[in-house]
């Protein structure tokens, strides 16, 4: 019988779509805003309607193809996907524009990628006369060979500089300045002007943006889910998270649900604790998952100190203790680091599509959605039941 059950939010508890949405407008502003690339053939604002942003998220994801393909490969951090997808667009401008000046990409590539160099790169691209068309399939071309994770298509964007430059550069890994200013981007997006002000003590770019916080979308009825999880509860099961969100975005729509107080508190790891860990253990980061650091400090706790979780052995002692509760690849490959067992639910990107995926990799339960956990644990406590009375037999 498992004694602490964790659960990832977007694609499990809360729809993924607004995530997803601020994803490609950040890509859309970091390309033609005039506060960064300000490329000519489309325009910007900070205030699309829902026809405009899906048209925008339609041509960044190309027609969803490029999120199915990176959610399959177990890229789970959005920002991180900000990065994936700007960064190959710049650098496919940036080997347009090597042909007109390879003088001027030299120096730029030699200095961090920061908002400044992105004016810079607009500001010559135009007067070079160089009209550059962003074809955003194709950086799947590019990535075909990466592996899974964030780090492996970091990485392979980052050697597609060397293989059209022949320069080695840095500007394109998880905390570069460029992953930075997309971070910050999506974060004013997601978190609206005015809070985005308050949290990250920086003035926003588009006082404008409303934010997309307060409009998420539960993926069950609350009430459902909610009878779910205090039913674990009661069985003495601990409760935690451990999210690719930061703590506000994980926080405040789980308390307007109802649903953020049967969790553990020590238990609720975020994007938080891991850009922290990421500070104290460089050499360790990227910690995000499909890494097992969010999942593994949720399991010891957050109170502990994070070299404990950051250097743990695997799989951890008591494994089978543990049930982690997700929606993609990434979960599941962390999972299986740790050793525990894994439940999908089919409410990510993917949807029921997302099926075949998990069977073949072997999830150990795939739930339509996560109010079915109810019968899941049920069934386990049963054959628990059924064991002790047979070893008690015996």
């Amino acid at each position: 019988m498992y004694e602490v059950v964790l659960f990832d939010v977007d694609g499990v508890l809360l729809s993924e779509k607004r995530c997803f949405d601020a994803t490609t407008l950040s890509v859309w502003e970091l390309l033609y805003s005039e506060h960064a690339l300000g490329l000519e053939g489309a325009t910007f604002h900070a205030s699309p309607d829902e026809t405009e942003i899906e048209e925008i998220r339609r041509q960044v994801f190309h027609d969803e193809q490029v999120l199915s393909w990176l959610k399959a490969r177990g890229i789970n951090s959005n920002w991180d996907m900000v990065t994936l997808l700007f960064g190959f667009q710049l650098q496919e401008l940036l080997k347009q524009l090597n042909e007109i000046d390879p003088a001027f990409v030299e120096k730029v590539l030699n200095y961090p990628l920061n908002q400044r160099a992105l004016v810079k790169i607009g500001n010559q691209a135009r007067q070079s006369g160089l009209n550059f068309e962003p074809d955003f399939g194709a950086i799947l071309d590019v990535l075909e060979e990466a592996g899974t994770g964030e780090t492996n298509l970091l990485y392979r964007i980052k050697l597609h500089v060397q293989d059209w430059s022949g320069m080695r550069v840095d500007s394109f890994h998880h905390g570069s300045q460029l992953w930075r200013l997309g971070r910050e981007v999506y974060q004013e997006w997601y978190l609206g002007a005015e809070l985005f002000e308050k949290v990250e003590g920086k003035q926003a770019r588009h006082p404008e943006k409303q934010g997309y916080l307060y409009q998420e979308i539960p993926l069950a009825d609350p009430d459902v889910i909610a009878d779910m999880l205090d039913g674990l509860v009661q069985r003495g099961i601990e409760l935690g998270i451990g999210t690719g969100r930061p703590a506000l975005e994980t926080e405040v729509p789980l308390q307007s649900l109802g649903l953020y107080s049967a969790f553990e508190p020590d238990r609720i790891v975020t994007a938080d604790d891991v850009r922290y860990a990421e500070e104290v253990y460089p050499d360790y980061a990227p910690l995000g998952k499909p890494e097992p650091f969010t999942y593994v400090k949720a399991f010891i706790k957050r109170q502990a100190s994070d070299a404990k979780s950051v250097a743990a052995d695997l799989p951890l002692s008591g494994a089978d203790k543990i049930l982690i509760v997700g929606d993609s690849v990434a979960d599941l490959l962390a999972a299986r680091k740790i050793g525990c067992r894994f439940a999908a639910t089919l409410t990510g990107q993917a949807g029921q599509e997302a099926r075949s995926k998990f069977e073949e990799m072997g999830a150990d339960y795939i739930l339509d959605d996560v109010t079915q956990l109810s019968a899941v644990i049920e069934e386990e406590a049963a054959k628990t039941q059924q064991k002790e009375a047979e070893q008690s037999a015996d």
